[in-house]
């Protein structure tokens, strides 16, 4: 004679957990729900109003998808073409004596730069340098970890003369 079992989702209907241990283990991906403002979501669109003008939209959705051991390596970059572009405000900004002080940025070589200017930066492309030089001006290296703490110092290569021996 066989038994017939009735099914867990008959069984255990109107139960919390429905057979599932904790009542937040089954769930899926996404919040749980809890106290406090957990659980305000994307369900429905409740509270998100009162939720974006308390926190803003970085409130929703998956932030920072990459590991938060990985730190990127951030630099701020300009082409000449935009320097050439915005060469009198520039100048305004971050100009001195004929120097343009971009030491928080890298230079990059798409387009033409037409004056003639020495230019402290980060880093130079190959083809920013060319560029640079072509019109008359000049380059100088700004060693990173001093821009970030406010002072910059320029690299001073040495030159070894060809006359010793």
């Amino acid at each position: 004679m066989k038994i017939h079992k009735k099914k867990k989702s008959v069984r255990l209907r109107g139960t919390n957990s429905g057979g599932h241990g904790s009542r937040k283990k089954w769930k899926g991906k996404g919040h749980h729900g809890g106290k406090g403002m957990a659980g305000t979501g994307k369900r429905a669109d409740h509270k998100k109003s009162l939720v974006i003008k308390k926190y803003g939209n970085k409130y929703f959705g998956l932030q920072g998808e990459t590991s938060r051991g990985t730190l990127r390596r951030k630099l701020k970059v300009i082409n000449l073409g935009q320097i050439q572009r915005n060469f009198d405000s520039l100048m305004k900004k971050f100009g001195d004596k004929g120097v343009l002080d971009l030491s928080k940025y890298k230079i990059l070589g798409n387009g033409i730069l037409k004056e003639k200017v020495n230019v402290k930066a980060l880093e130079f492309s190959s083809k920013a340098k060319e560029g640079i030089e072509k019109v008359g001006g000049s380059v100088v290296l700004v060693r990173g970890e001093d821009v970030e703490g406010g002072k910059v110092s320029e690299k001073k290569e040495v030159l070894e003369s060809e006359d010793k021996e």
